[in-house]
């Protein structure tokens, strides 16, 4: 009996000494990033990429530097804005790991599992239903002008909530403009935010410097992170009714031709997926697929 208690205390002490486990992941959009206004910051042969990339890698090192400080010993990070090849990966520490380019299932939180402690989003933007927001859009500014989950409009940052809720996983902090902030917390509760800027117009913002952002950033991780157990998952009830607005009513007319798409108006279709795996597989698809596409 001696024998056994005291192997019990062994396996206790052992346990208790070992380094608890904190698995984050980290999707990088570059809307919301300090400064960014325009398509001069946002993409390859704009005149200001080049630097607006560095401050989207500073503002994304700031939150995988203060989740390493809380005690993270597995960080993922997501490319999430554009080409997904934005961040400068040469810059992150050798065991941080970077999700690049596109096509990718989950899109910007391709990779998540219910191996995750939490989900941290950096630079994103508003909807395009919000009447306010610097760069406002939900997946593709020039195609859809409205995406729902069970009759709830909702951003790129409630969405992919909802696939991380799906495994169980809390999104614990955001990162945007102020109409970006206040948007995703109306659906997921108080989490931790870090205003960056202030919406003027869809190109204007009155900003804080990068080396503030980047500040602002990891205070608000770091409490993030301190808090765990205040946040829950972001759950979608199953069966999930995914509705998509078009700008055209073309691909509309086309896509009602499936036989689990229903045509609601003249540029809306509804798909009733099973759950959230199922709707976010059917939205990828959609925004994605060309007949044309090489290789």
């Amino acid at each position: 009996m001696r024998r056994s208690f005291a192997c019990f205390l062994l396996f206790l002490s052992v346990s208790l000494a070992q380094p608890k486990k904190l698995k984050v992941y980290i999707s990088v959009d570059m809307e919301g990033i300090a400064g960014v206004v325009t398509d001069d910051q946002l993409g390859p042969g704009s005149f200001e990429y080049e630097r607006f990339r560095q401050f989207m890698t500073k503002e994304a090192l700031a939150a995988v530097n203060a989740a390493r400080e809380a005690g993270a010993t597995e960080i993922q990070v997501a490319d999430s804005h554009g080409n997904g090849e934005n961040l400068l990966i040469e810059q992150f520490p050798k065991d941080v790991r970077v999700i690049r380019s596109w096509p990718r299932r989950f899109g910007m939180i391709a990779g998540i599992d219910e191996s995750f402690d939490a989900v941290i989003f950096i630079g994103y933007h508003s909807s395009t239903n919000n009447l306010k927001g610097v760069r406002a859009h939900t997946f593709s500014s020039g195609r859809l002008t409205r995406v729902s989950l069970n009759g709830v409009n909702v951003t790129e940052g409630a969405w992919n909530a909802a696939v991380a809720g799906h495994f169980g996983v809390p999104v614990v902090m955001v990162s945007g403009d102020d109409a970006a902030v206040e948007e995703v917390r109306s659906l997921l509760g108080p989490i931790e935010a870090a205003e960056v800027k202030k919406s003027l117009s869809f190109h204007s913002a009155n900003t804080m410097t990068p080396e503030a952002s980047q500040e602002l950033i990891a205070q608000k991780v770091k409490a993030a992170l301190a808090r765990l157990r205040d946040f829950k998952p972001y759950k979608v009830k199953n069966p999930v009714s995914l509705e998509l607005g078009f700008k055209h009513y073309r691909p509309v007319e086309i896509l009602a031709y499936l036989k689990d798409v229903e045509r609601i108006d003249s540029h809306t279709i509804r798909y009733v997926g099973k759950d959230m795996l199922d709707v976010a597989d059917f939205e990828l698809f959609i925004t994605s697929y060309a007949f044309n596409l090489e290789p």
